[in-house]
């Protein structure tokens, strides 16, 4: 049995965490979120790990503001850079294998092939460049470490670009979608299962990994399917356009190679389609 600690336990990814734990009963589980473990203050995080033992520790606590990253550049730096530093010395410490959570937003998006773990980073915003920092952070400090970068995160759980689409398609509101930007819609429980997969597993082969459901699309194919998978794309004005305008920038192409994940952990590719069909069926069955 190994004692596992998930962080961020009220974001979309921890849920989907916890809804996948009983497949897993050979890890005991425990959810801190920010009330109980405050990544961003070092002594707060030496005290929760001194109070406990853990073998494995999931990081999904992060600033995900994408847009108001730009405006709260220290905010954004202190939760997703500056507390990997507490996490990655407390982890290298007490030998504890840390699990971290990163984005595709480390790159700049100028390749036309799906990025590879070791492709040259280069952040064009600031949160990618505060996801960065805490892939340094977590090289730097500790040694059993995997870096888990991810792309375009959806699920039935927390505020994500799926529930949004659903959100306005039940209210009528008409839905112009850009087709500027090319990635890998994934789901949070496919994600959420390899993670599971690599704490319960005994690899040594420490390093950076890349994860997302196959196949791309832009926002505007994501949201046409997903308007037709709930049967509401008749009924719903969509329109697409080849700009819109955000407050930061963002990569116009980030597919990711999640192969080495695939090999190293035994995990099925799964094309973002079928999972979103898959989920679609579990809401449905759930009614």
């Amino acid at each position: 049995m190994k004692n596992v600690l998930v962080t961020g336990a009220n974001g979309q990814l921890s849920e989907c965490i916890k809804k996948a734990a009983s497949a897993y009963p050979d890890l005991a589980i425990k959810f801190a979120s920010i009330d109980d473990l405050d990544i961003t203050d070092a002594n707060g995080v030496q005290s929760y790990f001194n109070a406990t033992e853990f073998d494995v520790c999931i990081n999904t606590a992060a600033y995900t503001a994408v847009d108001k990253a730009e405006s709260e550049k220290d905010l954004a730096f202190a939760v997703n850079s500056e507390a990997m530093k507490h996490l990655a010395k407390e982890c290298a410490v007490r030998q504890i294998t840390l699990i971290h959570v990163s984005t595709d937003y480390v790159f700049d998006g100028s390749k036309n092939s799906p990025y590879r773990v070791d492709d040259p980073t280069g952040p064009i915003n600031v949160y990618g460049a505060s996801k960065l920092g805490g892939e340094q952070f977590v090289q730097e400090f500790c040694s059993k470490y995997f870096i888990v970068r991810t792309s375009w995160l959806y699920s039935q759980f927390g505020h994500n670009f799926f529930k949004t689409i659903l959100k306005h398609a039940a209210a009528g509101n008409p839905l112009t979608i850009t087709t500027e930007q090319l990635g890998s819609p994934t789901n949070a429980n496919d994600l959420a299962a390899a993670l599971l997969e690599i704490a319960q597993g005994d690899s040594k082969s420490y390093g950076v990994y890349h994860f997302s459901n196959e196949g791309e699309a832009t926002w505007y194919d994501f949201a046409k399917a997903i308007l037709e998978e709930s049967g509401q794309l008749d009924t719903t004005n969509l329109a697409k356009t080849d700009h819109y305008r955000t407050f930061a920038d963002r990569p116009k192409y980030s597919i990711l190679d999640s192969s080495k994940l695939y090999r190293e952990f035994n995990v099925t590719p799964v094309h973002w389609r079928d999972s979103l069909r898959t989920l679609f069926v579990e809401h449905n069955n759930q009614k």
